[in-house]
């Protein structure tokens, strides 16, 4: 069983940073490639950014240069340095994995970002 936990969200004014943490078991970690995505209220579900096994990386033309993904595979995480929050940034953060037959998905970890 696949299951990844998030952790590192939380409050920080506009203009801060925070580094979320994706922790990934029960799955050859290095071979798969990971996403994270974020959910505001209201509002679909929307994709962040990818890392891949290569690793290769993805962004969202929104976070682009302000967030960056990466990934420890000695620990099994992925991470997402995320700088120069802004009030729309805020939302709970979610990991999911690129596995067949399906994906998998943490809980999330809420960021709120004031202004």
């Amino acid at each position: 069983q696949v299951q990844l936990v998030e952790s590192g969200g939380g409050l920080v004014q506009a203009g801060g940073s925070l580094r979320l943490s994706c922790a990934v078991s029960g799955t050859t970690f290095s071979s798969i490639a990971i996403g994270w995505f974020r959910q505001a209220p209201g509002k679909p579900r929307e994709w962040v950014a990818t890392i891949t096994t290569r690793p290769s990386t993805n962004y969202a033309d929104s976070v682009k240069g302000r967030f960056t993904i990466s990934r420890d595979n000695a620990k099994n995480t992925v991470f997402l340095q995320m700088n120069n929050l802004k009030p729309e940034d805020t939302a709970v953060y979610y990991c999911s994995s690129f596995t067949a037959p399906i994906p998998y998905w943490g809980q999330g970890t809420q960021v709120t970002v004031s202004s």
